[in-house]
């Protein structure tokens, strides 16, 4: 990952950056990866991770076509 620094602005480009690894997920990953998680635990979060975004996108579905 790069960040272009213009005009010695460090602040703007440390916004550029943490926007980045918000998007890739990377402060996510490191909040879960702190403490070991059994396997039935990841397991069961990743199931619910899915329903949970296949009901957004079902609910984004129904606000195009109207159903809503």
């Amino acid at each position: 990952m790069q960040v272009i620094v213009r005009d010695n602005n460090v602040e703007q480009a440390i916004r550029v950056l943490k926007k980045k690894l918000q998007r890739e997920g990377v402060f996510r990953e490191m909040k879960l990866r702190q403490h070991y998680e059994k396997p039935s635990q990841k397991k069961a979060r990743e199931k619910s991770e899915a329903i949970r975004r296949s009901r957004k996108l079902a609910r984004k579905r129904a606000m195009m076509e109207g159903n809503l």
